[in-house]
């Protein structure tokens, strides 16, 4: 079930197209926003993120992609729900209600990892990756010491370590994720997540991934440092890795428009096999 949600308008942007995916056997919805034409890119965020996190990148990409933004309710989540597997069922219905066909994934931190997973076990909707300081080898997880009632200050000088630029930070970023942490079933889900994704190590499954595969680091990202992006390029087979300069973990908000120009080069890059265009509401 598909509900329309108010369109968004980006201040001198493209407009963005808000749904709700329903998904009856869990009972959760997820947030999907949409903007541009062209062959589909599914945009998947890790643990704090937000779709509007990636508004920025949305000019640079209209006309050459679909840009599909997808937002579980991930602090959320409870019991086996509250998972790797569990995240990617809910993205995997989402894909298959949309109808988008075979789709370029991007993921950030945890969303990485969900795309590879997606990758892995339905190839039939990926034909490429885009992995953004990915989750699935190595993490210095957000999630510790999250349950003892986190303060403002340390919340924000944990969010802080996530940029090269602290002044990056978007504005109430941290107000937001201290009144969502401040929520005990919030906090246990964030745990309980980032354990989940320690525990499913990727390492011994990457080298089955047969999809055109980008790596999108941060130079300067101290929760998957760049040793971590360069042992994907080494599991990875034919992945290139493209380093952002003055960045941290969360190039998305701190460097939109080099993200974007790397996807749209990696959108036309002559060894991605041809998607689907699709515009408007034409695959609702």
């Amino acid at each position: 079930m598909i509900m329309t949600l108010a369109p968004i308008e980006i201040t001198a942007g493209p407009r963005v197209e808000s749904v709700e995916v329903h998904e009856h056997e869990s009972g959760y919805s997820t947030r999907v926003d949409m903007s541009g034409e062209g062959p589909a890119l599914v945009v998947l965020n890790g643990l704090l993120g937000l779709n509007r996190h990636w508004f920025d990148c949305l000019p640079t990409l209209e006309g050459r992609a679909r840009c599909v933004l997808v937002e579980p309710p991930l602090l959320n989540l409870a019991g086996e729900h509250c998972s790797v597997k569990g995240v990617v069922r809910l993205v995997v219905h989402t894909l298959e209600t949309l109808a988008l066909g075979p789709a370029v994934l991007a993921g950030n931190s945890l969303g990485g990892h969900v795309a590879m997973r997606i990758a892995m076990s339905r190839p039939d909707l990926v034909r490429g990756l885009v992995l953004i300081g990915s989750s699935g080898l190595f993490e210095r997880g957000f999630e510790r010491n999250v349950m003892h009632a986190p303060s403002r200050d340390w919340l924000e000088r944990k969010i802080a370590d996530l940029f090269c630029d602290p002044a990056r930070m978007p504005p109430g970023m941290v107000d937001e994720a201290y009144a969502e942490l401040s929520q005990r079933r919030h906090a246990r889900a964030l745990v309980k997540l980032g354990k989940s994704a320690k525990n499913d190590h990727l390492g011994e499954a990457l080298p089955s991934l047969r999809v055109p595969t980008m790596l999108l680091w941060g130079r300067q990202d101290t929760v998957t440092p760049p040793e971590v992006a360069e042992e994907f390029r080494a599991l990875i087979p034919g992945s290139t890795l493209r380093w952002i300069d003055r960045c941290g973990h969360a190039p998305q908000i701190e460097r939109p428009v080099e993200v974007a120009e790397a996807l749209a080069e990696f959108l036309a890059s002559p060894g991605l096999p041809p998607g689907t265009g699709l515009s408007g509401r034409a695959q609702l």
